[in-house]
Protein backbone atom coordinates (compact mmCIF):
# COMPACT_ATOMS: atom_id res chain seq x y z
CA UNK A 1 0.00 0.00 0.00
CA UNK A 2 0.93 3.52 -0.74
CA UNK A 3 0.49 5.54 2.59
CA UNK A 4 0.24 9.63 3.28
CA UNK A 5 0.34 11.09 6.86
CA UNK A 6 -0.55 14.41 7.67
CA UNK A 7 1.27 16.00 10.25
CA UNK A 8 4.68 17.42 11.76
CA UNK A 9 4.97 16.36 15.21
CA UNK A 10 5.64 13.79 17.69
CA UNK A 11 2.23 11.74 17.19
CA UNK A 12 2.75 11.80 13.61
CA UNK A 13 6.73 10.06 14.01
CA UNK A 14 4.53 6.96 16.09
CA UNK A 15 2.51 6.85 13.32
CA UNK A 16 4.57 6.75 10.73
CA UNK A 17 7.28 4.69 12.86
CA UNK A 18 4.19 1.97 13.95
CA UNK A 19 2.75 2.29 9.82
CA UNK A 20 6.43 1.64 8.60
CA UNK A 21 6.82 -2.03 10.22
CA UNK A 22 3.79 -3.16 7.97
CA UNK A 23 5.09 -5.82 5.24
CA UNK A 24 1.80 -3.80 3.67
CA UNK A 25 3.81 -0.38 3.49
CA UNK A 26 5.25 0.19 -0.01
CA UNK A 27 5.43 3.66 0.51
CA UNK A 28 4.77 6.09 2.66
CA UNK A 29 5.00 9.64 2.47
CA UNK A 30 4.46 12.95 5.10
CA UNK A 31 3.41 15.96 5.01
CA UNK A 32 5.20 18.38 5.93
CA UNK A 33 7.11 15.38 8.33
CA UNK A 34 10.10 16.35 10.39
CA UNK A 35 13.69 15.47 10.57
CA UNK A 36 13.29 12.10 12.42
CA UNK A 37 10.40 11.13 10.03
CA UNK A 38 12.25 11.52 7.21
CA UNK A 39 14.91 8.51 8.97
CA UNK A 40 12.14 6.03 8.91
CA UNK A 41 11.92 3.31 6.26
CA UNK A 42 10.08 0.01 5.73
CA UNK A 43 10.70 -3.08 5.85
CA UNK A 44 12.10 -3.49 2.24
CA UNK A 45 14.75 -0.37 3.02
CA UNK A 46 12.23 2.04 1.80
CA UNK A 47 13.08 5.60 3.33
CA UNK A 48 9.87 7.88 3.92
CA UNK A 49 9.56 10.78 2.14
CA UNK A 50 8.80 14.03 3.92
CA UNK A 51 6.54 16.18 1.51
CA UNK A 52 6.97 20.17 2.28
CA UNK A 53 3.09 20.63 2.73
CA UNK A 54 1.47 22.35 5.47
CA UNK A 55 -1.23 20.35 7.46
CA UNK A 56 -3.73 23.04 7.01
CA UNK A 57 -2.76 23.77 3.31
CA UNK A 58 -5.86 21.58 2.04
CA UNK A 59 -5.19 23.29 -1.49
CA UNK A 60 -1.78 21.63 -1.40
CA UNK A 61 -2.18 18.22 0.23
CA UNK A 62 -4.99 17.24 -2.23
CA UNK A 63 -3.04 18.20 -4.84
CA UNK A 64 -0.28 15.93 -3.82
CA UNK A 65 -2.84 12.81 -2.97
CA UNK A 66 -4.34 13.66 -6.70
CA UNK A 67 -1.43 13.03 -8.17
CA UNK A 68 0.07 10.24 -6.40
CA UNK A 69 -2.81 8.05 -5.34
CA UNK A 70 -2.08 7.15 -1.72
CA UNK A 71 -4.18 3.89 -0.81
CA UNK A 72 -4.73 5.92 2.17
CA UNK A 73 -4.46 9.21 3.86
CA UNK A 74 -3.96 9.19 7.47
CA UNK A 75 -4.38 12.76 9.56
CA UNK A 76 -2.40 13.20 12.38
CA UNK A 77 -3.27 16.67 14.38
CA UNK A 78 -6.48 18.34 14.19
CA UNK A 79 -6.49 21.83 12.33
CA UNK A 80 -6.64 19.98 9.07
CA UNK A 81 -10.04 17.87 10.47
CA UNK A 82 -11.90 21.05 11.86
CA UNK A 83 -11.13 22.62 8.57
CA UNK A 84 -12.71 19.62 6.66
CA UNK A 85 -9.98 17.42 5.09
CA UNK A 86 -12.06 14.68 5.37
CA UNK A 87 -15.02 15.74 3.33
CA UNK A 88 -12.31 17.07 0.56
CA UNK A 89 -10.36 14.40 0.05
CA UNK A 90 -13.50 12.16 0.03
CA UNK A 91 -15.46 14.05 -2.48
CA UNK A 92 -12.06 13.30 -4.36
CA UNK A 93 -12.76 9.22 -3.99
CA UNK A 94 -9.46 9.86 -1.68
CA UNK A 95 -9.68 6.78 0.99
CA UNK A 96 -8.77 9.18 4.39
CA UNK A 97 -8.86 7.98 8.08
CA UNK A 98 -10.11 10.67 10.46
CA UNK A 99 -13.22 12.15 11.37
CA UNK A 100 -15.32 14.88 8.87
CA UNK A 101 -15.60 18.40 9.68
CA UNK A 102 -18.88 17.53 11.83
CA UNK A 103 -17.55 14.64 13.59
CA UNK A 104 -14.91 16.56 14.24
CA UNK A 105 -16.30 19.38 16.36
CA UNK A 106 -16.47 17.39 19.19
CA UNK A 107 -12.95 18.91 19.52
CA UNK A 108 -12.55 21.55 17.27
CA UNK A 109 -15.72 23.33 19.57
CA UNK A 110 -15.74 22.90 23.38
CA UNK A 111 -19.48 24.17 23.35
CA UNK A 112 -20.88 21.66 20.89
CA UNK A 113 -18.96 18.66 22.88
CA UNK A 114 -20.09 20.11 26.45
CA UNK A 115 -23.63 20.65 25.05
CA UNK A 116 -23.78 17.35 23.27
CA UNK A 117 -22.74 15.41 26.35
CA UNK A 118 -25.42 17.00 28.22
CA UNK A 119 -28.06 16.01 25.95
CA UNK A 120 -27.10 12.47 25.66
CA UNK A 121 -26.14 11.52 29.85
CA UNK A 122 -23.02 11.34 28.54
CA UNK A 123 -21.17 11.54 32.35
CA UNK A 124 -19.38 15.28 32.41
CA UNK A 125 -18.94 18.32 34.76
CA UNK A 126 -21.51 20.94 35.83
CA UNK A 127 -20.47 23.53 33.04
CA UNK A 128 -21.56 27.09 31.43
CA UNK A 129 -21.70 28.28 28.08
CA UNK A 130 -20.65 32.25 28.21
CA UNK A 131 -19.57 35.03 25.04
CA UNK A 132 -20.39 37.51 27.61
CA UNK A 133 -17.93 38.38 30.40
CA UNK A 134 -20.44 39.67 32.87
CA UNK A 135 -22.28 36.27 32.73
CA UNK A 136 -19.67 34.24 32.74
CA UNK A 137 -18.19 36.24 36.07
CA UNK A 138 -21.66 35.41 37.91
CA UNK A 139 -21.34 31.78 36.85
CA UNK A 140 -17.57 31.28 38.04
CA UNK A 141 -18.96 33.00 41.25
CA UNK A 142 -21.48 30.23 41.85
CA UNK A 143 -18.40 27.37 41.80
CA UNK A 144 -16.57 29.75 44.33
CA UNK A 145 -13.94 30.49 41.75
CA UNK A 146 -12.77 26.56 41.71
CA UNK A 147 -13.16 26.11 37.84
CA UNK A 148 -11.60 25.71 34.32
CA UNK A 149 -11.96 28.09 31.94
CA UNK A 150 -12.06 26.79 28.64
CA UNK A 151 -11.66 28.64 25.11
CA UNK A 152 -14.45 26.95 22.63
CA UNK A 153 -12.36 26.40 19.70
CA UNK A 154 -8.65 25.22 19.02
CA UNK A 155 -5.72 26.84 20.91
CA UNK A 156 -2.92 23.96 20.68
CA UNK A 157 -3.88 21.93 23.74
CA UNK A 158 -3.30 25.46 25.80
CA UNK A 159 -6.83 26.92 26.26
CA UNK A 160 -7.64 25.83 29.22
CA UNK A 161 -6.81 28.20 32.41
CA UNK A 162 -7.36 26.57 35.89
CA UNK A 163 -8.57 28.28 38.89
CA UNK A 164 -8.73 27.76 42.28
CA UNK A 165 -10.28 30.93 43.09
CA UNK A 166 -12.82 33.96 42.42
CA UNK A 167 -9.54 35.97 41.11
CA UNK A 168 -7.99 33.51 39.28
CA UNK A 169 -11.47 32.70 37.86
CA UNK A 170 -11.78 36.94 36.77
CA UNK A 171 -8.77 37.12 35.48
CA UNK A 172 -8.95 33.80 33.12
CA UNK A 173 -12.56 35.52 31.85
CA UNK A 174 -10.72 38.46 31.11
CA UNK A 175 -7.51 36.78 29.65
CA UNK A 176 -9.73 34.23 26.88
CA UNK A 177 -13.14 36.75 26.53
CA UNK A 178 -11.74 40.77 26.86
CA UNK A 179 -7.76 40.19 26.07
CA UNK A 180 -8.29 37.75 23.14
CA UNK A 181 -5.11 35.93 24.14
CA UNK A 182 -6.56 32.96 21.85
CA UNK A 183 -8.17 34.44 18.97
CA UNK A 184 -11.41 33.80 17.78
CA UNK A 185 -10.74 30.38 19.34
CA UNK A 186 -11.71 32.39 22.77
CA UNK A 187 -14.79 34.20 21.27
CA UNK A 188 -16.73 32.22 23.55
CA UNK A 189 -15.85 29.57 26.63
CA UNK A 190 -16.69 26.74 28.94
CA UNK A 191 -16.61 27.00 32.29
CA UNK A 192 -16.69 23.88 34.11
CA UNK A 193 -16.37 22.92 37.95
CA UNK A 194 -13.29 22.09 38.90
CA UNK A 195 -13.25 18.30 39.45
CA UNK A 196 -10.88 16.53 41.84
CA UNK A 197 -9.72 12.84 41.33
CA UNK A 198 -7.08 11.19 39.16
CA UNK A 199 -7.15 12.46 35.42
CA UNK A 200 -6.93 9.95 32.71
CA UNK A 201 -6.50 9.72 29.04
CA UNK A 202 -8.93 7.04 27.10
CA UNK A 203 -8.93 6.41 23.13
CA UNK A 204 -11.28 4.52 21.51
CA UNK A 205 -10.83 3.42 18.18
CA UNK A 206 -14.27 4.45 16.09
CA UNK A 207 -15.85 3.23 12.68
CA UNK A 208 -19.18 4.74 13.26
CA UNK A 209 -20.71 1.96 14.99
CA UNK A 210 -18.20 0.02 17.19
CA UNK A 211 -15.87 1.74 19.25
CA UNK A 212 -12.74 -0.52 20.71
CA UNK A 213 -11.06 1.23 23.74
CA UNK A 214 -7.32 1.69 24.65
CA UNK A 215 -5.68 0.95 27.63
CA UNK A 216 -5.67 3.63 29.72
CA UNK A 217 -3.04 6.53 29.63
CA UNK A 218 -2.32 9.24 31.57
CA UNK A 219 -0.92 12.15 30.32
CA UNK A 220 1.42 15.17 31.97
CA UNK A 221 0.15 18.70 30.62
CA UNK A 222 1.58 21.82 33.05
CA UNK A 223 4.84 22.48 32.37
CA UNK A 224 5.97 21.70 35.58
CA UNK A 225 6.76 18.98 38.22
CA UNK A 226 3.91 18.42 40.57
CA UNK A 227 1.53 19.59 38.13
CA UNK A 228 2.53 23.31 38.47
CA UNK A 229 2.83 25.96 35.62
CA UNK A 230 1.47 26.54 32.56
CA UNK A 231 -0.68 24.06 30.28
CA UNK A 232 1.40 22.49 27.57
CA UNK A 233 0.71 20.30 24.87
CA UNK A 234 1.79 17.50 27.07
CA UNK A 235 5.25 17.07 29.09
CA UNK A 236 4.84 13.03 29.12
CA UNK A 237 2.85 10.21 29.90
CA UNK A 238 2.86 7.16 30.49
CA UNK A 239 0.74 3.71 29.61
CA UNK A 240 -1.15 1.59 31.83
CA UNK A 241 -2.18 3.62 34.88
CA UNK A 242 -2.88 1.91 38.11
CA UNK A 243 -6.05 3.37 39.49
CA UNK A 244 -8.38 1.14 36.77
CA UNK A 245 -8.40 -2.57 36.53
CA UNK A 246 -9.48 -3.92 33.40
CA UNK A 247 -13.00 -4.40 34.93
CA UNK A 248 -13.55 -1.04 35.89
CA UNK A 249 -12.07 -0.07 32.37
CA UNK A 250 -14.91 -1.53 30.39
CA UNK A 251 -17.34 -0.38 33.11
CA UNK A 252 -16.11 3.02 32.62
CA UNK A 253 -16.09 2.82 28.57
CA UNK A 254 -19.81 2.06 28.66
CA UNK A 255 -20.63 4.84 30.59
CA UNK A 256 -19.10 6.88 28.10
CA UNK A 257 -18.79 5.05 25.15
CA UNK A 258 -22.39 3.97 24.67
CA UNK A 259 -24.41 6.97 25.39
CA UNK A 260 -21.76 9.15 23.06
CA UNK A 261 -22.07 6.78 20.25
CA UNK A 262 -25.78 6.48 20.64
CA UNK A 263 -25.69 10.18 20.55
CA UNK A 264 -24.19 10.25 16.96
CA UNK A 265 -26.33 7.39 15.92
CA UNK A 266 -29.27 10.15 16.71
CA UNK A 267 -27.61 13.09 15.58
CA UNK A 268 -26.19 11.83 12.31
CA UNK A 269 -22.87 11.86 13.21
CA UNK A 270 -20.80 9.12 11.47
CA UNK A 271 -17.60 9.30 13.59
CA UNK A 272 -14.50 7.49 11.95
CA UNK A 273 -11.47 7.92 13.65
CA UNK A 274 -9.85 8.26 17.32
CA UNK A 275 -11.90 9.71 20.21
CA UNK A 276 -9.96 11.06 22.97
CA UNK A 277 -12.07 12.23 26.40
CA UNK A 278 -9.93 13.54 29.13
CA UNK A 279 -11.58 11.86 31.56
CA UNK A 280 -11.49 12.77 35.74
CA UNK A 281 -11.74 9.83 38.12
CA UNK A 282 -14.45 11.54 41.14
CA UNK A 283 -15.73 9.99 44.27
CA UNK A 284 -18.91 10.35 42.55
CA UNK A 285 -17.52 8.01 39.75
CA UNK A 286 -15.77 9.42 35.62
CA UNK A 287 -16.65 12.36 34.49
CA UNK A 288 -15.57 13.35 30.73
CA UNK A 289 -13.81 16.99 30.91
CA UNK A 290 -13.41 17.10 27.39
CA UNK A 291 -13.35 15.21 23.67
CA UNK A 292 -10.38 14.80 21.68
CA UNK A 293 -11.20 13.77 17.57
CA UNK A 294 -7.75 12.27 17.37
CA UNK A 295 -4.73 10.54 18.79
CA UNK A 296 -3.57 12.41 21.44
CA UNK A 297 0.46 13.37 21.48
CA UNK A 298 2.42 12.16 23.78
CA UNK A 299 -0.55 9.17 24.40
CA UNK A 300 0.35 8.17 20.68
CA UNK A 301 3.47 7.46 21.16
CA UNK A 302 3.15 4.81 24.61
CA UNK A 303 0.28 3.16 22.83
CA UNK A 304 1.92 2.65 19.65
CA UNK A 305 5.39 0.89 21.31
CA UNK A 306 2.27 -1.28 23.47
CA UNK A 307 0.48 -1.75 20.11
CA UNK A 308 0.81 -5.33 19.04
CA UNK A 309 -1.56 -4.81 15.84
CA UNK A 310 -0.93 -3.86 11.96
CA UNK A 311 -1.71 -0.50 12.39
CA UNK A 312 -2.92 -0.52 8.87
CA UNK A 313 -5.39 -3.44 9.40
CA UNK A 314 -6.71 -1.35 12.09
CA UNK A 315 -7.30 2.08 10.25
CA UNK A 316 -8.81 -0.17 7.14
CA UNK A 317 -11.04 -1.40 9.33
CA UNK A 318 -12.11 1.95 10.84
CA UNK A 319 -12.79 3.36 7.43
CA UNK A 320 -14.49 0.45 6.39
CA UNK A 321 -16.82 0.24 9.21
CA UNK A 322 -15.23 -3.33 10.08
CA UNK A 323 -13.93 -2.74 13.52
CA UNK A 324 -16.61 -5.21 15.09
CA UNK A 325 -14.29 -8.31 13.25
CA UNK A 326 -11.01 -6.63 15.17
CA UNK A 327 -9.20 -6.93 18.25
CA UNK A 328 -6.83 -5.36 19.74
CA UNK A 329 -3.88 -6.96 21.12
CA UNK A 330 -1.48 -4.84 23.59
CA UNK A 331 2.13 -6.01 24.91
CA UNK A 332 1.68 -6.41 28.78
CA UNK A 333 4.84 -4.47 29.26
CA UNK A 334 4.41 -0.44 31.00
CA UNK A 335 5.70 2.59 28.51
CA UNK A 336 6.63 5.81 29.29
CA UNK A 337 7.15 8.91 27.38
CA UNK A 338 9.20 11.86 28.64
CA UNK A 339 9.11 15.36 26.78
CA UNK A 340 12.63 16.97 26.29
CA UNK A 341 11.28 20.69 25.22
CA UNK A 342 12.91 24.13 24.65
CA UNK A 343 13.49 26.35 27.28
CA UNK A 344 10.59 28.92 27.70
CA UNK A 345 8.20 26.11 26.40
CA UNK A 346 4.99 27.25 26.43
CA UNK A 347 5.91 30.81 26.17
CA UNK A 348 8.62 31.71 24.06
CA UNK A 349 11.84 29.97 23.42
CA UNK A 350 14.61 29.67 20.86
CA UNK A 351 14.90 27.52 17.84
CA UNK A 352 18.35 25.98 15.98
CA UNK A 353 19.90 25.20 19.32
CA UNK A 354 21.97 21.37 18.21
CA UNK A 355 20.82 18.46 19.54
CA UNK A 356 23.47 15.42 20.60
CA UNK A 357 23.46 12.33 22.40
CA UNK A 358 20.51 10.75 19.39
CA UNK A 359 22.26 7.72 18.60
CA UNK A 360 23.64 6.87 22.08
CA UNK A 361 19.95 7.21 23.30
CA UNK A 362 18.42 5.26 20.60
CA UNK A 363 21.36 2.31 21.48
CA UNK A 364 19.79 1.89 24.65
CA UNK A 365 17.63 -1.36 24.51
CA UNK A 366 14.07 -0.58 24.48
CA UNK A 367 13.93 2.85 23.82
CA UNK A 368 12.50 4.87 20.78
CA UNK A 369 13.23 8.32 20.77
CA UNK A 370 10.33 9.90 18.36
CA UNK A 371 10.88 13.75 17.11
CA UNK A 372 8.54 16.39 17.55
CA UNK A 373 10.03 19.73 16.99
CA UNK A 374 13.42 18.89 14.65
CA UNK A 375 14.54 19.96 11.46
CA UNK A 376 17.86 19.65 9.66
CA UNK A 377 20.04 23.23 9.57
CA UNK A 378 23.74 22.85 7.28
CA UNK A 379 23.72 19.31 7.96
CA UNK A 380 23.09 19.55 12.04
CA UNK A 381 19.71 18.56 13.74
CA UNK A 382 18.42 20.95 15.49
CA UNK A 383 15.40 22.14 17.96
CA UNK A 384 12.43 23.54 15.80
CA UNK A 385 9.80 23.78 18.38
CA UNK A 386 8.70 23.86 21.60
CA UNK A 387 8.03 20.48 22.34
CA UNK A 388 11.51 18.71 20.72
CA UNK A 389 11.66 14.95 21.49
CA UNK A 390 9.57 12.53 23.25
CA UNK A 391 11.86 10.14 24.34
CA UNK A 392 10.02 6.46 25.16
CA UNK A 393 10.54 3.45 26.85
CA UNK A 394 9.28 0.27 27.28
CA UNK A 395 9.81 -2.12 30.70
CA UNK A 396 8.41 -5.17 32.13
CA UNK A 397 7.21 -2.64 34.95
CA UNK A 398 6.19 0.96 34.73
CA UNK A 399 9.29 1.94 37.45
CA UNK A 400 11.67 -0.19 34.72
CA UNK A 401 10.07 1.97 31.83
CA UNK A 402 10.32 5.21 33.85
CA UNK A 403 13.81 4.50 35.09
CA UNK A 404 15.00 3.69 31.03
CA UNK A 405 13.09 6.55 29.58
CA UNK A 406 14.87 9.07 31.82
CA UNK A 407 18.75 6.99 31.40
CA UNK A 408 17.70 7.80 27.47
CA UNK A 409 16.91 11.66 28.39
CA UNK A 410 20.33 11.91 29.99
CA UNK A 411 22.33 10.84 27.32
CA UNK A 412 20.27 13.70 24.76
CA UNK A 413 21.52 17.23 24.95
CA UNK A 414 20.26 20.68 23.95
CA UNK A 415 20.84 24.44 24.85
CA UNK A 416 17.93 24.87 27.66
CA UNK A 417 16.64 21.69 27.46
CA UNK A 418 13.34 21.66 29.82
CA UNK A 419 12.46 17.96 31.26
CA UNK A 420 9.33 16.97 33.93
CA UNK A 421 11.48 14.41 36.40
CA UNK A 422 7.90 13.29 37.74
CA UNK A 423 6.42 11.52 34.83
CA UNK A 424 5.03 8.41 36.09
CA UNK A 425 5.54 9.23 39.44
CA UNK A 426 2.29 9.31 40.54
CA UNK A 427 1.21 5.54 39.13
CA UNK A 428 4.31 4.50 41.74
CA UNK A 429 3.48 5.97 44.74
CA UNK A 430 -0.05 4.27 44.80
Amino acid sequence: MKLMVIGSGGREHALVWKLAQSPRARQIWCAPGNAGIALEDNPMGVPVACVPILADDLTQLLAFAVENEPDLVIVGPDNPLSLGIVDLFEAHKIRIWGPNQKAALFESSKVFSQAFMERHRVPTARAGTFDNPQLASVFAAELQGRCAVKADGLALGKGVLICHNPTEAEAAINEILIRQAFGAAGAKIVIQELLEGPEISLHALCDGKTAKLFPTAQDHKRALEGDQGLNTGGMGTYSPTPFLNEAELQKMGDQILDPWLQGCAQEGIDFKGILYPGVMLTAAGPKVLEFNARFGDPETQVYLMRLENDLIDLLEASVDGKLGQSELRWSPQAAVCVVMASGGYPNSYAKGQPITGLDQAAALPNVKVFHAGTTVKNGTLVTNGGRVLGVTALGATLAEAQATAYRAVDLIHFKGAHVRRDIAAKALVC
